[in-house]
């Protein structure tokens, strides 16, 4: 099953979600936080979200699901879908330590697989990788799920590319795949095979810097000011950086803008050279 764990989806609503948040953050206002969050019990706001959203960051983060699915077709890799059943898998939840309600939605999302006969899953995310096959098990102490990330996926099947792109880029670890999952040279050895030059910035591996989140939607000028900090170091190899996460995307995205650095997903480069 491929299973998105909607960390992608959720990008343009924690983008737009941000931008509110920085304005007011250092306010009187920011007072009422609290507030909110009573209302929200009552009132579910999410459904005002859409109203909100930047729709070319809609696009953006659709295509980059799109890709990791012509990706792994053009691999010949045979998987499923919950399409509107497909749930969050919590990640935030857990990361942020609401464990009560993480513990509780973990148990959903493991009915759920389980009502569909769910034994193996393609992740397309560290977050969502990280909490089904580290997190889950420790919280549902039942028969575990078979959980690799796409790109580790990718890697194993050692497909050929369709044209090589014959570029360079600095190469973001994500913490979560790098220092929680030992996913280091997978991304590496699938960017040789596109033809790409991974350059290693200052701290990459299991010793890479943060982008800053997920701390964006709590606190946005702390996030912002680790972001900057950690464009400075992938600037320094490469005016083209690429992640592999969907936070590190939009955090280190925000921080490049308007200072020449191209941040973009890594399905994006692989699908440019295996895909036609």
């Amino acid at each position: 099953m491929l299973y998105t764990g909607l960390m992608y989806q959720l990008m343009p609503s924690m983008i737009a979600l941000e931008k509110v948040l920085s304005r007011f953050e250092n306010s009187q206002l920011s007072r009422l936080f609290g507030v909110g969050r009573i209302v929200n019990q009552i009132v579910n706001v999410a459904r005002f979200t859409p109203l909100v959203v930047n729709h070319k960051d809609q696009e953006t983060f659709d295509g980059i699901l799109r890709n990791i699915v012509l990706l792994l077709r053009a691999a010949d890799v045979d998987f499923g879908y919950l399409y509107d059943e497909e749930l969050y898998a919590g990640a935030l939840a857990h990361d942020e330590g609401m464990c009560g309600a993480f513990e509780r939605h973990a148990l959903r999302v493991h009915n759920l697989f389980r009502r569909h006969g769910v034994r193996r899953v393609i992740t397309v995310d560290p977050h969502t990788t990280n909490v089904l096959r580290s997190v889950y098990p420790k919280v549902i102490h039942e028969d575990r799920l078979e959980v690799n990330s796409y790109l580790e996926v990718l890697a194993e099947r050692r497909t050929k590319p369709v044209k090589l792109r014959e570029a360079q880029a600095a190469i973001h670890d994500s913490c979560v795949y790098a220092r929680h999952e030992g996913i280091v040279e997978e991304p590496r050895e699938l960017l040789r095979r596109a033809g790409l030059d991974a350059v290693e910035p200052e701290y990459s591996g299991k010793l890479t810097f943060c982008c800053g989140g997920p701390i964006e939607s709590l606190f946005p000028s702390k996030a912002r000011s680790i972001a900057e900090a950690r464009i400075k170091q992938l600037a320094a190899a490469s005016e083209n950086v690429i992640t592999m996460c969907p936070i590190c995307l939009v955090n280190l995205r925000g921080a490049a803008a308007g200072n020449g650095v191209s941040v973009k997903d890594i399905s994006g480069c692989l699908a440019e050279a295996h895909c036609d």
